[in-house]
């Protein structure tokens, strides 16, 4: 099958993709990466082809997250890294950034509240002259430094044009590198994602990301509107970690862009075991999840599907690193059967096999069958 169906769409400037897997989920309740984990989590992402590996979050000293950002900077190096900093006070910034210095980071991302609900929330004023003047010194400070600066406009899909864009444009002429525009409450459809990235990209100089939250099962969606408005960067997360109904999920965004507009850049044969690896990881355990690297993304209990996957699947199992299963529980045929024998040495009859099989799945209950469990039921049936 072909890598992009047919009919794919082009665009003019494909995204840049950084990945908050290990920043996003310590909002995210319940969830603790360790070092290890973060550390081949982060090496998997390079090899897939992600440029920025966001990790941690710094708000002073003697950071929480230090021994994340050390184990991410041993495994990528800081240059493949980027780590997000609080911003509440200029005093505040100061002492992050140092922390910052002390962890060998280069690239930092500044949260700072746009709208005026967040702002007056967090930064004890709605004053957007006051939210311009903390921008600009944060940004300055930040570049006297040395560093490569994105800062963020934290619930800025809720904020307002005519705050949100002299905002942006305050942080472009402070010398900022770029400006990521956080959904962190889900509230615009692609068409308004599309609007609200093109008042930003119209900015002189302007490079913007995006980074969305699925509580509305939009985040995908949302950032595919947002490059087709002119944004340069994506955000998302393995599996959709994050809070509030989790983020962009990768996977998805990724063969989104395979699929929609022919993107080959990026190695998508690591994308299974880099969910494997992030939901243990995280305590997320193997529940049902959306999306392509998933158990059940590929798992059938029609013999045509799995004889004849290419007519169901937009892209192959194999291209992300998946493999086809069959899952049943009652509803055996021979044909399944006969599948879930093929190559494994193990001979039956399996017109007598094959009820004998559903009698016995009807009598225990009907526990879940994948292939492994029909061959070890076969040599069972031999040996009776």
């Amino acid at each position: 099958m072909s890598a992009a169906v047919q009919g794919s769409e082009p665009v003019t400037g494909l995204p840049r993709l950084s990945d908050a897997t290990l920043r996003d989920s310590a909002h995210m309740a319940g969830v603790e990466f360790g070092p290890k984990d973060a550390a081949r989590i982060a090496e998997l992402l390079v090899k897939t082809g992600i440029e920025l590996v966001e990790v941690g979050m710094v708000s002073g000293p003697n950071s929480k997250d230090a021994d994340l950002v050390l184990a991410t900077h041993e495994a990528v190096g800081p240059e493949r890294s980027m780590t997000l900093l609080v911003v509440r006070d200029r005093q505040q910034v100061a002492t992050a950034l140092d922390e910052a210095e002390r962890l060998g980071v280069r690239h930092i991302m500044y949260s700072i509240p746009t709208s005026e609900q967040h702002a007056k929330l967090k930064l004890g004023s709605p004053s957007a002259k006051f939210l311009h003047t903390l921008a600009r010194s944060a940004i300055q400070q930040a570049k006297e430094r040395g560093f490569h600066v994105t800062f963020s406009g934290e619930d800025g899909a809720r904020t307002p044009k005519e705050r949100l864009v002299p905002y942006v444009t305050a942080g472009f002429e402070a010398g900022a590198d770029r400006f990521r525009l956080a959904e962190t409450v889900a509230y615009l459809s692609p068409w308004q994602m599309e609007e609200v990235i093109g008042d930003l990209t119209a900015i002189d100089g302007s490079e913007i990301e995006i980074h969305s939250h699925n509580m509305l099962g939009m985040a995908v969606a949302n950032s595919l509107a947002a490059v087709r408005a002119g944004a340069q960067w994506i955000s998302a997360t393995v599996g959709g970690i994050g809070e509030r109904g989790g983020n962009a999920p990768l996977a998805e965004l990724l063969t989104s862009l395979r699929v929609i507009h022919g993107d080959t850049r990026f190695d998508l044969s690591h994308l299974t075991e880099l969910s494997r690896i992030a939901l243990k990881g995280a305590g997320l355990g193997e529940a049902f999840q959306s999306g392509p690297t998933t158990p059940h993304a590929f798992a059938y209990e029609l013999p045509g599907q799995l004889t004849h996957p290419e007519a169901y699947e937009t892209l192959p199992a194999e291209l992300v690193g998946n493999s086809r299963e069959l899952r049943v529980r009652t509803r055996l045929t021979p044909a399944l059967v006969t599948w879930a024998l093929a190559e494994s040495g193990v001979f039956v009859d399996v017109e007598a096999f094959t009820p004998w099989l559903i009698e016995r799945q009807e009598r225990n209950g009907a526990p879940l069958l994948d292939r492994d469990a029909i061959r070890k039921a076969a040599i069972d049936f031999q040996s009776e």
